[in-house]
C-alpha cells in the first residue's frame, strides 16, 4: 500500500516504508539468521554526523515482531546501515505474538513485542537464551490511537465505557445516546458503526484491551488479550490493514499506533478521561501517561505495569499507550550476532536514536527507563 502524504514527515515516513519492504524481502531470500549481508568482513564506520557505535564486524540481524514499531525501526535501521557499513538488519513487521514465537524457534535475534513475555513465553525462551533467559526490554512508547471515519464529523469525543461498548456491538449505531452526550455540538448521522480490530494476536489488541479492563471494567467483560475477544466487528492484518479499512469505509472505527493515522490522514479520537478537556493522542500527551509506568521485572528484565496510565485523570495525559519491547536473551545470545545486536539496540536506546521518535509519532522513553535500558543492552551476554 502506498502511502499519501502532504507533509516532511509523510514524506520521511514513505521512504521508511519503502526500506522495510526491500529488507523484509532480504529477509525472506536467507533463512540463515547468522548469514552475512554484503561482506561481512568489512569493518563498519560511523559517519562523522552520528554518534552510532557500530560493531567491530559486519554481518545479518534477523528480527521480526510488532508492527505498531515498524515506522520506528524503520528509521532506526535506515540510520544504522548508513552509518555502519556492511552491517545489514532485516525487521519483518508482523505482529507481536509472531515475533516471539520466531525468536522462541531460534529464527530471529531478537523480537519486537507491543506486551513483555508472558511465563511460558520465559519457559520457551531457555531452549534459545542456553545460559539465560529472555528478557523485555522496553523501547518504543506511543499512544494507541482511536481512528474514525465519520463523514460530517471532524471532532470526536469518546470515553473509555463508550468505547468499550462500541468494540464489543452493544453500541451500534453514531447517534447513540451516550455518544450524542459526549459530544452534544456533533451533528452525528444514525449511520451504523463499523468496527475494525487485529485479525492476528496483536500486542496492541493486548494493550487497547488493558485499557478497557483498567477504566470500563462494567462495559468489558472479558481479559485483556492479544486475541480479539469483542463481538461483531470485521477483522484485518497488522495495524496497516485495521488502517486502510478505517480510511476506506465511512461509519468506520478501528485502533491503531498513531503513526498509521498520521500516515493516512486518518481523524482520532479524543479520551475523555475526567480531566478538564478531552485528550488528544499525541505523543507528548502519551508520554505523559508512559511516565507513570513502574518497572515490575526482575533482574535484567524490564517489564512495565502501565495501570495508573489508564485511569489517569491527569490533564495532557493520554490513557490508551503502549510501550513496545524487543526481546532478546540476557544472557546466551549467538556469538555471531551479539555485537550486531549490541550494537543496534545501543543505537535505538540511545539519545539520538530515541530522538527521532517524536518526529515519526511516538514518545521516547522516559529518562529514567532509557537509563535502565541502556545498561541493560550493554550488559547482554
Amino acid at each position: 500500500m502506498k502511502l499519501q502524504r502532504k507533509s516532511g514527515l509523510r514524506a520521511l515516513a514513505v521512504g521508511a516504508v519503502a526500506v522495510s519492504g526491500a529488507l523484509v524481502l532480504t529477509a525472506c531470500g536467507s533463512d540463515n539468521n547468522n548469514e552475512a549481508g554484503g561482506d561481512s568482513t568489512a569493518s563498519p564506520a560511523a559517519s562523522s554526523s552520528s554518534s552510532i557505535k557500530c560493531a567491530d564486524k559486519g554481518g545479518q540481524l534477523l528480527a521480526s515482531g510488532s508492527s505498531a514499531q515498524q515506522n520506528a525501526m524503520d528509521a532506526w535501521v535506515k540510520n544504522y546501515m548508513q552509518a555502519c557499513n556492511g552491517a545489514q538488519v532485516n525487521y519483518k513487521a508482523s505482529s507481536s505474538g509472531e515475533g516471539i514465537i520466531d525468536f522462541n524457534n531460534g529464527t530471529d535475534s531478537f523480537a519486537g513485542s507491543d506486551s513483555p513475555l508472558k511465563p511460558e513465553e520465559i519457559d520457551a525462551s531457555k531452549k534459545v537464551c542456553k545460559t539465560g533467559t529472555g528478557i523485555s526490554i522496553p523501547m518504543v512508547g506511543g499512544p494507541i490511537a482511536i481512528g474514525y471515519n465519520v463523514s460530517g464529523v471532524d471532532n470526536l469525543v469518546l470515553d473509555a465505557p463508550t468505547l468499550a461498548k462500541i468494540f464489543d456491538s452493544k453500541i451500534t449505531n453514531w447517534d447513540d445516546a451516550a455518544i450524542k452526550k459526549l459530544n452534544p455540538d456533533a451533528k452525528l448521522p444514525s449511520t451504523k458503526i463499523q468496527t475494525f480490530h487485529r485479525q492476528d494476536e496483536s500486542g496492541t489488541t493486548d494493550n487497547l484491551t488493558k485499557y478497557f479492563n483498567g477504566a470500563a471494567k462494567d462495559a468489558w467483560p472479558y481479559e485483556h488479550a492479544k486475541a480479539w475477544a469483542g463481538k461483531g466487528g470485521q477483522s484485518a492484518a497488522k495495524s496497516s490493514g485495521v488502517a486502510a479499512q478505517v480510511k476506506q469505509v465511512n461509519g468506520s472505527i478501528g485502533y491503531f499506533e498513531l503513526s498509521y493515522a498520521t500516515a493516512n490522514d486518518i481523524k482520532t479520537v479524543k479520551i475523555d478521561t475526567g480531566a478538564s478537556a478531552p485528550v488528544e493522542a499525541t505523543a507528548a500527551n502519551a508520554s505523559a501517561g508512559i511516565a507513570e509506568a513502574k518497572v515490575v521485572g526482575t533482574g535484567a528484565d524490564l517489564s512495565l505495569d502501565m495501570g495508573n496510565a489508564y485511569v489517569t485523570k491527569a490533564d495532557n495525559a493520554y490513557p490508551i499507550v503502549l510501550v513496545t519491547y524487543e526481546i532478546a536473551c540476557d544472557k546466551g545470545n549467538k556469538a555471531e550476532t551479539l555485537p550486531l545486536v549490541k550494537s543496534f539496540l545501543g543505537y535505538t536506546a540511545s539519545e539520538e536514536g530515541q530522538a527521532i521518535l517524536s518526529d515519526a509519532g511516538y514518545a521516547p522513553l522516559p529518562a529514567e527507563i532509557a537509563t535502565k535500558v541502556r545498561a541493560t543492552v550493554a550488559a547482554l551476554a
